[in-house]
């Protein structure tokens, strides 16, 4: 996030584009119905009618997969309204003429044609965005989870430059994360391509830095591979061994049968978690882990907050701190440089190593925390970035062009599956669906399904159906709903007896390899069909 999450309250506009917030970010989305109900206007993106659109002054219903080309559409309407910041544009930015060339094609109506979206709908939306004097961008998964996901998020950077909000209160682009250390897992080099801070492991200053600090020679220059790819190399032989750490791709990740397939061709699998999951059934070695109340350490949050957290109880059984774990593997292992005493020792090589973290200590974080970057001791962290220029000097306008989804609908499989996640169960399930709280409230896969499209195909509301899709099928109960538009269909993911990702594609987007979770055909018919 550019901006913090208490810098809403400061947005005379918010754009929310991709981004279920008050299901997926509950306490985020609090503060923004508590903005709206101050006179913030809201302005929301989505396919689906999700709880936000209650509230929203504006609500673009795109069809899955064209968020570049109603991005497109909305910098067209600013620049042909003359809404645009040109003092900003002229000052801070570069590459803006060949950005107008780019958008000039993404007319209203041709957008309407890509995308479903009514050409007044975003003309609305433009000139509600374009002119406000603060305006903030919040978007999440629905931007990035496809295989334009790239273009996506530089298409939501666009904007942003285009119309100034960008370095000031109320403005900003501002992702949110997908769990509550993302961020911090990230800034670590939880990436196969960087090292903590994002310093690339293909850049040579930046090798001989960690060598010099890790005391080793030869560390790779060639970045690793992601997690599908991870799966596609187990799936051919040339990946032989895997160690998982609190993640369960047999559910989270695309395709689910075709990793269940990469798992088993392992010759070893080790897991590290708290409970039992579908990924861990498949693991030869099992180790317990501890959660987060029997460990300590810090926590990055979204807004790039680094915050400690304190051991509530001693770590029950056998269990141990993911760092411990680590760190005894490597040892037995005979790598040197892991007898950490404590999670601060971990942290205190860190802040050597990491520039947007060296001004933090445990000492300074206390019970707020601090926002990187941090760079010295007497830094008072960066509530909100690039508010003197950009690390790269300008802020350089990126023309991205729309292209269609790795998958679409076709006389076979005519409906668009989108996914997601519901307020009352988390990711894959393995705490929320153990509390007989949280399944009162949802307990069961579904699928949701517009009214007209339901009378088509003669499925009631309630009804067993079954989904289909070129990777696998689910049988669910069919939700008979306006929450969806005609064409489109959506499943939540955490429910492992009907796994939405039997179904999904795993193409990839080029540059972040994300796979395209958001987009893929599927067929409906009733079980008795």
């Amino acid at each position: 996030m550019t901006n913090s999450i208490e810098d809403l309250a400061e947005a005379e506009v918010i754009l929310v584009v991709g981004s279920n917030t008050t299901e997926q970010h509950p306490i985020i989305g609090e503060r923004i119905l508590s903005a709206v109900r101050r006179g913030t206007q809201l302005i929301v993106i989505d396919p689906r009618a999700i709880h936000l659109t209650r509230f929203a002054r504006v609500h673009l219903r795109p069809r899955p997969g064209t968020e570049v080309a109603y991005l497109n559409g909305l910098a067209n309407v600013i620049i042909s309204e003359g809404l645009q910041d040109d003092a900003f544009i002229a000052s801070r930015t570069e590459g803006f003429e060949e950005f107008r060339e780019a958008v000039a094609g993404y007319t209203p109506e041709k957008v309407e044609e890509i995308t479903g979206i009514p050409a007044s709908n975003l003309i609305e939306a433009a000139r509600l965005y374009g002119g406000a004097g603060r305006a903030t961008i919040v978007y999440c998964m629905g931007i990035t989870q496809h295989v334009a996901g790239t273009d996506n998020v530089l298409a939501v950077a666009n904007l942003a430059l285009l119309t100034g909000n960008v370095g000031r209160p109320g403005t900003g682009v501002n992702p949110l994360r997908g769990q509550n250390n993302v961020q911090g897992a990230c800034d670590m080099g939880g990436l196969p391509d960087v090292f903590t801070a994002y310093q690339r492991v293909d850049d040579e200053e930046a090798a001989r830095k960690f060598e010099a600090a890790w005391g080793v020679e030869g560390l790779s220059r060639k970045p690793g591979l992601t997690v599908v790819e991870m799966m596609e190399a187990a799936a051919t032989g040339r990946l032989r061994a895997l160690y998982i750490m609190g993640e369960n791709p047999m559910l989270s990740d695309p395709d689910v049968n075709h990793v269940r397939e990469a798992l088993s061709r392992l010759d070893f699998l080790a897991v590290a978690d708290i409970m039992e999951n579908e990924t861990l059934r498949h693991a030869h070695v099992v180790l317990p882990a501890a959660s987060f109340a029997e460990k300590e350490g810090t926590i990055t949050s979204t807004e790039r907050r680094v915050q400690r957290f304190r051991r509530a109880i001693e770590p029950v059984g056998e269990a141990r701190p993911d760092w411990g774990i680590v760190c005894e593997l490597a040892r037995r292992m005979g790598a040197s440089g892991f007898d950490f005493a404590s999670p601060e020792e971990v942290f205190e090589e860190i802040r050597k190593v990491t520039p947007s973290y060296a001004g933090i200590t445990y000492r300074r974080l206390g019970t707020r925390g601090l926002q990187w970057p941090c760079p010295f001791e007497d830094h008072p962290g960066t509530p909100i970035l690039h508010v003197e220029g950009f690390p790269i000097g300008k802020g350089r306008f990126t023309p991205v062009a729309y292209r269609p989804p790795a998958e679409e609908p076709d006389e076979e499989h005519p409906f668009i599956l989108t996914t997601g996640r519901i307020l009352f169960q988390y990711h894959t399930g393995t705490m929320t669906r153990r509390s007989p709280s949280l399944a009162k409230e949802a307990d069961r896969p579904f699928v949701e399904v517009n009214p007209e499209d339901a009378a088509e195909l003669a499925i009631a509301d309630g009804e067993r159906v079954v989904v289909a899709s070129r990777r696998g099928s689910v049988e669910v109960e069919a939700k008979v709903t306006e929450r969806v538009g005609r064409g489109v269909v959506f499943m939540p993911f955490h429910f492992a007896e009907a796994a939405a990702n039997a179904l999904t594609i795993a193409a990839l987007d080029p540059v972040a390899k994300i796979p395209e979770l958001k987009v893929c055909a599927v067929k409906i018919h009733g079980v008795r069909s």
